[in-house]
């Protein structure tokens, strides 16, 4: 990262001091209440611009379908349940996410989506999936969530391991813009207060790396520029297979 673009991120940084207090003294968690609510607005916004990417991605969800009984999905970082419409009729879905307080925006979802069979909720981070076990699960989707983990690597080795021989982590990802593009610029100077508004989602993150090294026998990556507000368009699409 350049000098220019570091002093511009640090001056950032420090006007968003009464933030950093504010996260030190604990009184962040209250923002993880009202989250939900602004999830629940923005990501009917985002299906809708990219509702044609969703169905194109989702399509391939029931080549993984087993011979028999229903496709199991584990959604990492479920949020409010804004992919359920893509999902095939008839598959056993299973949802985690470490904010609680997405259950209540998550069960509306689910209650429009009836061709689904909701099978539980569980409070997990990505990076411990440990209340499943190895190879128990057809399918792994997660969506805007590789942004805001602690460790994308540990996620990865998490989804990989619940996954069954032959089974698939499906992704939708926004990641870092070209290097020499202004969008990069912004996204590293906005970075230090869009962290807060995101609740710790990274716009800088080059996902698409953490990916190509997770060890996947087929990996099905695409770059594609999304109709969205520009510090987030640069977006990494595809699967991953087992």
């Amino acid at each position: 990262m350049s000098v220019f673009i570091r002093f511009w991120a640090s001056l950032v940084s420090v006007l968003c001091c009464p933030l950093h207090v504010i996260k030190a003294l604990g009184l962040y968690e209250g923002y993880k209440r009202i989250f939900p609510f602004c999830c629940d607005r923005i990501t009917g916004m985002y299906n809708k611009k990219m509702h044609e990417r969703k169905q194109q991605l989702f399509r391939s969800l029931s080549e993984f379908a087993p011979a028999r009984g229903p496709l199991t999905i584990l959604e990492v970082g479920c949020g409010t349940g804004a992919n359920f419409q893509f999902y095939p009729a008839g598959c056993r879905v299973i949802c985690t996410d470490p904010n609680p307080h997405f259950q209540k925006y998550l069960q509306s979802n689910i209650e429009k989506n009836d061709h689904l069979t909701y099978d539980a909720f569980a409070v997990a981070s990505g990076e411990d999936l440990r209340a499943f076990a190895d190879e128990s699960v057809d399918v792994v989707v997660c969506t805007l969530v590789l942004c805001s983990v602690s460790d994308v690597t540990a996620t990865l080795r998490e989804a990989v391991r619940v996954l069954r021989p032959g089974g698939a982590f499906f992704f939708l990802e926004h990641v870092a813009a070209d290097p020499s593009s202004w969008t990069y610029f912004f996204q590293h100077v906005l970075q230090p207060a869009w962290y807060y508004f995101g609740d710790g989602c990274e716009v800088t993150r080059e996902s698409w790396k953490n990916l190509e090294n997770a060890g996947f026998s087929d990996l099905k990556l695409r770059h594609i520029e999304a109709p969205l507000a520009f510090i987030i368009r640069p977006h990494i699409v595809g699967y991953g297979v087992k």
